[in-house]
């Protein structure tokens, strides 16, 4: 009984310190890159990373400074990095690159970051962003309720376990 319970507190105890995982892909470059400026279009935009990317789920915008999508056609993946081919640009003004990905470890990853046009394109905008600057929510899930459910299963497990031998 006594060697139950240390037992099962030793689980909870090593559950409880666990701390997450640090192996998820990372940016390490981007072109253009982060608060570049340019004076004309790119023809693509891109993300480097630290490691090669699933295929699946992957999205890239560019939002402009009107609020408008300027990407155009779906984004790429070849091994760590992630594409998306780039419409002319039009007006001048910031233009904010929006990523999501799946790291090989099935981690989602998203981030952005921006580049200043400084001379106005002829190009033509796509339709309106979804949200302020194209960004999505951050899509981490908590980790809490994992632990919490652990923690419930090994208790179910510790008093059944003793029902069971009383």
């Amino acid at each position: 009984m006594k060697t139950l319970a240390v037992t099962v507190l030793s689980l909870l105890l090593l559950m409880l310190s666990a701390g997450p995982a640090a192996a998820h892909a990372v940016r390490i470059a981007s072109d253009p890159a982060d608060g570049a400026e340019l004076a004309e279009s790119p023809a693509t935009v891109s993300a480097t990373f630290n490691e090669a990317l699933q295929p699946q789920f992957a999205a890239m915008t560019v939002v402009g400074p009107d609020g408008n999508l300027w990407q155009d056609g779906e984004p790429r993946i070849s091994g760590a990095v992630l594409s998306v081919d780039v419409r002319p640009l039009g007006p001048s003004g910031t233009y904010t690159v929006n990523y999501r990905a799946t790291s090989a470890d099935g981690h989602v990853i998203n981030g952005s970051w921006a580049f200043q046009l400084t001379v106005a394109g002829p190009g033509t905008p796509g339709a309106p962003a979804a949200g302020p600057q194209g960004s999505s929510p951050d899509g981490e899930l908590p980790v809490w309720p994992f632990y919490a459910g652990a923690v419930v299963i090994v208790a179910a497990a510790a008093v059944w376990a003793v029902r069971r031998r009383g």
